[in-house]
Formats: C-alpha cells, structure tokens, sequence
C-alpha cells in the first residue's frame, strides 16, 4: 500500500556527544562519511513498517556537529530511494547520490546551507541488506509475519541514512508504526509499551537511547510477541509458543548481569532484556543495548549454551561501552568480550565449566589458524582481517595471558578502570596499548617485555607465552575418544552426562575418516541425526559430510532448511562444496530450497560460495 511520509518526530535525546578518534588508525575505510567536516550526533527515525511490499518509509532527522566552514555533510546509504532533504524548517536543501558500491553503497551529499539539523524522506528497498522479512511459516509460532534487523558491521545503512560508522557514535530515538496486531522492540528505552493508536487502525511504538553508540547498534523487531520478567531489569521477549521454553534457559539472566558488574563495573544501560528470534537468525546473537538479539539455537534444555548470553551481555561493556573505532580492529569488542565471558561463566558456574569453555575455544583457535593458511599467515594477525573466530579466541587468548602474567588482582584492577576511562567511546588497537603502557606496566620493562603487546597485536600466529587452558573433563573425552577409534563400540562411550562441551570435544575429536559401520554405531547409539542440539547436530553433520554417510542426507537436508545461523550452516555448505560430485549437487539442492529462509547476508555469502569456480 501507499504511505505517506510523516512529518511528526520522535521524542530526541538529550545532547550527548561523543569524541571522534583523528588519529591515522582510526580512519574507518568503510564509511563515505568525513566527520571531520561535519558529522552526526543525534538521528531521530520516524517510519512506517510495510510488510506488503516488505519496505519502511518516514524521516530521519539528523542533528549535525559542522566545522565552522563545512558546506556539506556526507551519509552512508545503500538501496535507499531518497525522495527529498529538508532543514529544520523544512525548506529543501541539495543533495546528491554518489557512485554505487556493491559492499558500502552510495554516499548521499547534502547541502547544509547553514542548517544544524536535516531531515531526509527516504523508502527502504524491499531486499534492504539488514532486514529479514519473515512470512508467518517461517516463525515459531506461524501465526503472523516478522521483521528484523541486524546492523553489524555496515548493513544498518540499507535502512538508516546516516554516517555508518562505529567510531561516529550518535545518540538516537524512533517511531514505529506497525500493524495494530503486532508489537515492535528496539535497542533503547520503550516509551511505549503498549503502543499508541494512530488515525488509521495501527499502533506507533517510541523509542529513545540517552547514551551515544555506534550506528550499528540501533535495532528493531516487529512481531508476534510477548514480555517476561526475569528480574527487576532483566526480562525476554520472544513469540508467545516458545516463551516457556526461553524463559527456562534464561533463568540465570538477572545473576549473570549482578556477576559481570562485580566484575567490571556497573552496568550502564538500565535495563537488560533479550529477544529471542526465529531460527533465521544468522548469528549466536547481537549485543543490541538494552536488548540482546539471540538465536533460538541456544535453548538446549540443559542451559548448558548460556554463555552465549554472558557473552552479549559482556559486549555491554565490552563493544557497546568502549567500541573499536574501525572494523580492522573488531578483536577489541570480540576478544575482549570471549574473556569478559569467560570470567562471568566461572563467577557463576565455577572453574570446571569455564576451563571447558576455554579449552574448546582454544580448539577453535588452532583450528582457525590452520584454515586461515597457518601461524606466518597475514589473517592471523588481531589488527586487520582475522580470519575465522581468531578476533574472538587470540584476543581472549592474549587477555589471558596479561591477566596470568600480572595476577588477577591487578589485572582486574585495571580493566576496570579501562572501562571507566573510555566508556562511550571508540578506541583503537594502538590507543590500548598506549592505556596498556600507561595504566598497567608503569615503565616496567621487564614485564614490557615479557607481554610481548606488539607480536600479540600486530604479529601473525600465536606468541610463545600463550597461556591454555586445559580441561580435566575434556581430557577425559580425548579418552573416550581413543577408545572409539581403537575399536570400541560406541556403547562403551560414557556420554550419557555429557554437555554441549564434551559432546563438541567428542565430535569434532573423531577423525575425519570413519568407516560406516563406525558411523552407523554412533548414529543408532545416540541419535545424532535426530538431535534437538544444534550444536551437536551440525557437529555430527560435519563428520557424516566428510565421509558421505548418504544416512545423514534427509537429517542434513532438515536442519539447512529450517536454522539460519551462520555459525551452523557455513560449515556444512563448505563441506559439501569441498566434494565436487557428491556434495556440491547436493548442497546447490538444499540451498535453492532454503535460501529464503536466510537472512540476507548469510544468502548472499553462500551464493558467493555455491558459485565460487572450483579449485
């Protein structure tokens, strides 16, 4: 249907401004935006949601910080129809798109004419990169359609015009308006939570952040959904049929966030909140402020995959408060938080689940190193482009290694007042270890020297001072393991109370040759390939890929069309394009199948794999 573009705005947030990083490091080449000319600190949304032609249209309405001779500003947009720009008064200024990119899209120039403040009347496309929109059959509950966004790392400029950046943090607030019969959620202050009628039968939700953060982080849902406490300001969202089984995974929530402020500091962003989505959604989760964005993957029945929400929740200081300025250095949101996590799990749970977790993760870790092209590869190295999880498992890995060199005490000492110094506000690779130097080794060389930041920071590989984690319990898997492989039946495999963990150490300990009786004995003996564990089930799968186990096909086929998450499905479609006339015309088959079932960067990176030329 047609919808006119509303000319009300949002309620604004008061004045925070947040500094930009000049350094020559901080320059952020995936942004068309010059901030140092003028730049944005304050974006107001008012749209309207469509899931008929699957768009938004409205206003954003843009407060800009310009140098005193500035003539233009310059946005990020990509697939937007610009249909005009107003100043505050509403008087037209010029504008013009730029060349398009494939990957950042067009820069959108505006005039500024003396105006602190433009308003553009904008419609999304109806393949926006960072919107999925859900038709009800591929909902939990199959009741009525669903959209979300995710914005990491540049796809929230295919629905906001603004500079798209995550060392330009801005404050922002919105007015949605949905279908009367559905609710909208988004990462900042619910000023309405029941909504408020609107002339023509719908509802208008409002939204407000207080606090700067970097563009990406501003996100929206709208669906069939409902509202449960889990504490005084911890709480989930999710579709009324899978609210039971949400709610009892995440029963720890209120805890987790006590346990990361003893830790680091107090939480700043009132309250906690999680959203559960459907089982499109390409990743573990999304650390949106006040509500983290997670897959319904990690509900297992057993909580055994919570770290996953300690580890959103960790991103809260960790890559919400103190962000990396530029995209090259992600290590210092995603390194910093697997730590952060792994110090919550150990708080909470104690020391054996967290060496466990520790473990696994150095497992990733070597894992990532060798496909990446070994330790002397470029994509090894923290700042840059690190391949695989090495942002996530090196920068735990060398955080440990700090945190064991100088002790605990002090080492939690600093971190914490390293939040405090930078909260709200983007840093660099170069300026933590400037922080580093200033705030924690004080001038010792020796210890200089025996952290070893450069190599740790700049060089490929692991550095030799590294320290591991080593689990008792997934040693005695290794032995399972062994036994397995010398012969013994799967039977004799003690599994029964196994976690996730061991389950994974076991899995993806095996061999990737097995003979089909092997495999015939575990499937029978565990039911591996009816497993309600997404994490063992694509565990599995990769194993039964690698060996063609033609059993496992109708298992794999069920799970690539009914789970969307990138972390689980990448593998399996990798595996199966590795073998060229058994399991590419096998994946092609499923992909043309389930591809609307994914999300929109997901679809796009497996289309670029389905159609990469054969090796």
């Amino acid at each position: 249907m047609s919808i006119t573009p509303f000319t009300s705005v949002a309620i604004a947030a008061p004045g925070e401004v947040a500094p930009i990083l000049t350094t020559p490091e901080a320059r952020d080449v995936k942004t068309y935006a010059q901030p140092q000319v003028a730049r944005v600190t304050h974006v107001d949304l008012d749209l309207a949601v469509d899931f008929a032609t699957k768009t938004m249209q409205g206003v954003a309405v843009m407060d800009v910080l310009a140098a005193k001779d500035a003539k233009a500003i310059v946005l990020d947009t990509l697939d937007l129809n610009i249909i005009k720009v107003t100043d505050g008064e509403g008087k037209d200024l010029p504008w013009r798109l730029g060349s398009n990119n494939e990957e950042l899209g067009a820069p959108l120039t505006v005039e500024l004419r003396g105006a602190n403040r433009i308003i553009v009347h904008y419609r999304t496309a109806p393949g926006a990169r960072a919107l999925q929109w859900l038709e009800p059959s591929l909902t939990d509950g199959k009741r009525k359609p669903y959209l979300f966004s995710q914005g990491q790392d540049i796809n929230n400029r295919s629905w906001i015009p603004t500079q798209d950046s995550p060392g330009i943090r801005q404050t922002w607030a919105a007015r949605i308006v949905v279908p009367s019969d559905l609710v909208a959620v988004m990462s900042g202050e619910k000023l309405t939570p029941e909504g408020e009628p609107t002339a023509d039968g719908r509802k208008a939700y409002r939204f407000r952040m207080d606090h700067s953060v970097p563009p990406y982080l501003i996100a929206l849902a709208v669906g069939d959904l409902e509202f449960r406490a889990l504490g005084p300001r911890t709480g989930v969202y999710t579709e009324p049929s899978m609210m039971d089984r949400a709610a009892s995974e995440l029963v720890d929530t209120e805890k987790m966030v006590t346990t990361a402020e003893a830790l680091y500091g107090p939480y700043r962003w009132g309250r906690y909140d999680v959203l559960v989505l459907p089982p499109s959604f390409p990743f573990g989760g999304m650390e949106n402020p006040t509500l983290t964005f997670l897959t319904p993957t990690f509900i297992t029945g057993d909580r055994a995959n919570v770290g996953l929400v300690a580890h959103e929740l960790a991103h809260s200081w960790s890559g919400n408060l103190v962000t990396n300025a530029t995209w090259p250095d992600s290590w210092l949101n995603e390194g910093f938080t697997t730590y952060f996590e792994n110090r919550i799990m150990e708080a909470l749970y104690g020391p054996a689940r967290s060496k466990m977790e520790a473990d696994l993760d150095w497992d990733g870790m070597q894992a990532d190193i060798k496909a990446a092209g070994g330790p002397k590869a470029e994509r090894t190295k923290l700042h840059g482009d690190v391949g695989g999880q090495l942002a996530y498992f090196k920068g735990a890995t060398f955080l440990r290694t700090i945190e064991t060199t100088v002790g605990r005490e002090r080492w939690d000492a600093y971190l914490r007042s390293y939040f405090d110094r930078h909260a709200f506000q983007p840093q660099t690779t170069a300026g933590f270890l400037a922080d580093l130097r200033a705030n924690l080794i004080k001038g010792d060389k020796a210890l200089e020297a025996q952290l070893q930041l450069d190599r740790w920071a700049y060089g490929a590989g692991l550095p030799e001072n590294a320290v591991h984690l080593k689990s008792e319990a997934l040693a005695r898997v290794d032995e399972q393991i062994q036994s397995f492989v010398g012969g013994a039946p799967a039977s004799s495999v003690t599994a029964s109370a196994w976690t996730t963990h061991e389950w994974l150490r076991f899995l993806n300990g095996l061999p990737r040759q097995l003979s089909k009786a092997q495999l015939d004995d575990l499937d029978a003996t565990f039911g591996l390939s009816v497993s309600t564990n997404s994490y063992v089930r694509s565990a599995w799968l990769e194993l039964a890929i690698a060996n063609r186990y033609e059993p496992a096909i109708a298992s794999l086929d069920e799970f690539l069309s009914s789970v969307g998450r990138g972390l689980f499905i990448r593998p399996l479609y990798a595996g199966l394009m590795k073998d060229r006339s058994w399991g590419q015309p096998i994946a092609r088959r499923i992909f043309e199948k389930a591809k609307s079932t994914y999300h929109p960067t997901v679809a796009a990176g497996l289309q670029r794999m389905i159609n990469a030329p054969a090796a």
